[in-house]
């Protein structure tokens, strides 16, 4: 394989709503529809359905839950033989979708707690051009992946969602670490001071506008394709798939950048996250 994902495997239970409840309130919204979803899951089906070889480390229960999400990732041929099975429940989101599209979602771990140092130290790495993580699974195994990877010069990503303080020595492995607009801000103010914090490079993604790329050289910003969004839910996790996947057939960073902001922006005009992922031949020039 030339991309290793590690990360949260979840279903995705998903409401419309025509409004968002208040506190102590209760809105009524539509029928729930189970879709495969989770972050990491995610990364490697928007990978995989792109032609990358790719494999997902990660965790599901002994549920139909963890029987969807393994169908949905062999269906795009990513590689499932590091996904354990284990004694907790496959993971679960609770996402509500409002009619512009936008998400809220809370995110219930399960087996995704599971997903430990043990199973990144079984991992062989031969073919391996990029790590792909996130943080639906616990800091220290991604602490200790990054630095598995970037020991055997495989190139580290870190999509920072949700963001949790990381250590110093792994954020300076980072090529690049990969955040949203309000992410970024949070963080450091600017986005060119994410590069304060350590990382090789950064790149923002911001939504309709495509994402911002921060290297020394400078913030340079690539656009996407303007669409008519029906539903974000796991957009940012298309991007992170599109991008690893570009940077592991030999694209620069900001070339990646560019194609994971068309990707994404394909994904929003459908529902769900899985489901919504694009092929080449789907991706706009």
């Amino acid at each position: 394989m030339t991309v290793l994902v590690l990360g949260s495997a979840n279903a995705d239970l998903v409401v419309a709503v025509p409004r968002r409840p208040g506190g102590g309130e209760t809105v009524l919204g539509g029928d729930t529809v189970v879709m495969p979803g989770g972050k990491g899951a995610n990364t490697a089906v928007a990978a995989g359905r792109l032609g990358c070889d790719v494999a997902l480390v990660g965790a599901v229960g002994p549920d139909r839950y963890g029987e969807l999400l393994r169908a949905s990732l062999a269906a795009a041929g990513v590689r499932t033989s590091r996904v354990r099975t284990s004694a907790r429940p496959t993971g679960l989101a609770y996402i509500t979708v409002t009619p512009d599209g936008e998400n809220s979602i809370v995110v219930a771990p399960g087996a995704n707690a599971d997903v430990s140092v043990s199973d990144v130290d079984a991992l062989a790495w031969d073919g391996v051009e990029v790590l792909v993580c996130s943080l639906e699974v616990p800091l220290d195994t991604v602490v200790h992946a990054v630095a598995a990877a970037a020991s055997r010069g495989v190139r580290p990503v870190l999509n920072l969602s949700p963001v949790t303080p990381v250590p110093a020595a792994t954020l300076a492995l980072l090529d690049p670490l990969v955040v949203n607009e309000h992410e970024a801000l949070e963080l450091a103010g600017s986005f060119a001071g994410l590069l304060d914090l350590g990382p090789r490079s950064a790149v923002v993604t911001l939504g309709a506008r495509g994402a911002a790329v921060v290297t020394p050289a400078g913030v340079v910003e690539v656009p996407a394709p303007a669409v008519r969004p029906v539903d974000t839910t796991g957009a940012g996790d298309a991007f992170a798939g599109a991008l690893a996947a570009g940077l592991a057939a030999g694209r620069s960073l900001e070339a990646a950048a560019g194609y994971a902001a068309r990707v994404a922006a394909v994904s929003v005009t459908r529902r769900g996250a899985q489901p919504s992922y694009p092929t080449p031949d789907e991706v706009p020039s």
